[in-house]
């Protein structure tokens, strides 16, 4: 039964997509709510695209069942097929009384929690209470195993705190790992669970992001890097014996003392130092020893030497692509990154009885967020979903108000406003009204007009500075007007107060 089964792919395949549908529509305030949602839409998705092949494999008919079906339903007598199909389900049913019927309509339907809605979800034991949902990362286990390292544990002993500055750092002098040091299989266990942790917590965190495409990416980019011979503490031997290299940035490298200086003066200035002098002389006579070695063995040795350099050089990459990896990880999750050492500063100032309380406020609040959720979820099922497809407004009751009184009050014409930040008000009525409302009158100060009064209908800033000028020259020169001092004679004329002195100083009153 070919036919059924494309069929049944099809609805399996469109209940997929409304469940999805149906749950990007909500937007969860809680961290734990929306990974949940997300992995759930992810999965979703995968079973979407392993149904999608299903269909298109039935399609292409590559043993020709599907056409020899057709074939049987269209040439032959239609019921004869009809009841051999009837037979065959019967059958099956017979062999197998107590099959359940699979209901897609409810399999990927959000149910509430008194329809068998199950508690607890993937998510809570996809991450450690350190994580706390995928906020911030947990490399207490990965700090232990980097102060274990052999060429670590003489050097300064590193706390957790400046452990997740330096984690994705590996060259001098950040880090005290030296390159023959790196070449240990404690050190490229170290770096492997290192790149791997942080990819699985992208991969937990970002469940519907393309991720073996950034991965990918990440593999490209390292194939070129080290292709051109560009990935810094790298670089093979030929490289690495010239006397000074690229670092990061500006600075030189030195190769004898495996060090990175910020520019070349400094670096000049390192040629002199004992240090660097002995460095040298050891080198160089590991050089010697080595071409001495390779001249008396001869030239079986000689391919024994390129062979085994080969595969020096094999397993440098191996180390140098799981560095590589860490890098980009960290690069990529640099929120995060921060957010965990901001978590870990804040945790150690806290007392102990701080951090029970702590505790046990984030269990309360745990809670009640599920119970919250179970009761919106409860009234979302006992609402109807209201169909509103011209974005209407809505009503006191919640429903949709009438097409005619929407186009009755204008509702669907644009006020714009610029003194509100070029804020668009539909409809007559709400853009009169806010006028005298706090967004326009706070725009109105901001222009440094104060008598909000006199600007009604008037929504161009230009045109209220220009109205806010004009007045107040008026009121300047009213004020002007009125503060002129008036003076009379004896024979009752008046005059300005200039005017009656010089008057009087000439004796003509």
């Amino acid at each position: 039964m070919i036919l059924e089964e494309q069929r049944g792919l099809h609805e399996d395949v469109e209940r997929l997509e409304q469940g999805i549908c149906d749950r990007l529509l909500d937007d969860p305030k809680h961290i734990r709510d929306r990974l949940n949602r997300d992995h759930q839409i992810a999965g979703f998705l995968n079973r979407m695209q392993e149904q999608s092949r299903r269909l298109l494999s039935t399609y292409n008919d590559s043993d020709g069942a599907r056409t020899r079906e057709i074939q049987a339903i269209s040439t032959g007598d239609p019921f004869d097929e009809f009841y051999k199909q009837l037979g065959d389900i019967k059958d099956f049913h017979r062999r197998y009384p107590n099959e359940p019927v699979e209901n897609l309509e409810r399999a990927y339907k959000k149910r509430a929690p008194g329809e068998g809605e199950i508690t607890t979800s993937e998510v809570d034991n996809m991450f450690t209470g350190e994580e706390a949902y995928g906020r911030f990362f947990d490399l207490t286990t990965l700090h232990e195993d980097y102060l274990n390292l052999p060429s670590v544990k003489g050097a300064k002993r590193l706390t957790y705190l400046q452990y997740l500055d330096v984690f994705d750092i590996f060259t001098p002098p950040q880090c005290p790992i030296k390159r023959p040091d790196k070449m240990t299989d404690q050190y490229f266990q170290y770096v492997g669970a290192l790149a791997s942790y942080l990819e699985s917590f992208m991969r937990r965190t970002r469940p519907l992001e393309d991720l073996d495409k950034l991965f990918a990416s990440f593999d490209q980019d390292f194939e070129k890097a080290w292709t051109s011979n560009e990935m810094s503490g790298w670089q093979s031997e030929d490289q690495s014996s010239r006397p000074t290299t690229e670092g990061t940035g500006e600075g030189a490298w030195c190769p004898d003392c495996e060090r990175e200086f910020k520019n070349d003066s400094v670096y000049k200035a390192h040629l002199s130092g004992k240090k660097h002098i002995r460095a040298a002389e050891a080198r160089e006579a590991h050089a010697e020893s080595t071409a001495e070695n390779g001249e008396t063995n001869g030239s079986t040795n000689g391919a024994a030497n390129a062979r085994g350099s080969s595969v020096q050089r094999l397993k440098e990459r191996a180390v140098a692509e799981r560095e590589f990896r860490v890098r980009k990880l960290t690069s990529a999750m640099q929120t995060e990154r921060s957010d965990t050492r901001v978590n870990v500063e804040r945790k150690q100032s806290l007392t102990d009885r701080e951090r029970q309380q702590e505790l046990a406020a984030l269990y309360a609040q745990a809670e009640e967020t599920t119970e919250q959720r179970r009761e919106d979820e409860s009234d979302e099922d006992r609402e109807e979903k209201i169909y509103n497809p011209l974005k209407l407004p809505l009503a006191w009751d919640g429903k949709p108000i009438p097409f005619w009184l929407y186009k009755l009050h204008g509702l669907g014409v644009e006020f714009p406003c610029e003194i509100c930040g070029n804020f668009v008000y539909m409809g007559r009525r709400a853009f009169d009204k806010h006028f005298n409302e706090a967004r326009h009158i706070y725009g109105l100060k901001c222009l440094g007009i104060t008598n909000t009064s006199l600007f009604r209908e008037i929504t161009g800033i230009m045109d209220a500075e220009k109205l806010w000028a004009k007045i107040q020259s008026d009121k300047k020169e009213k004020t002007s007007t009125e503060n002129v001092v008036q003076m009379e004679d004896g024979e009752g004329n008046v005059m300005p107060e200039k005017v009656y002195y010089d008057l009087q100083k000439q004796g003509l009153l």
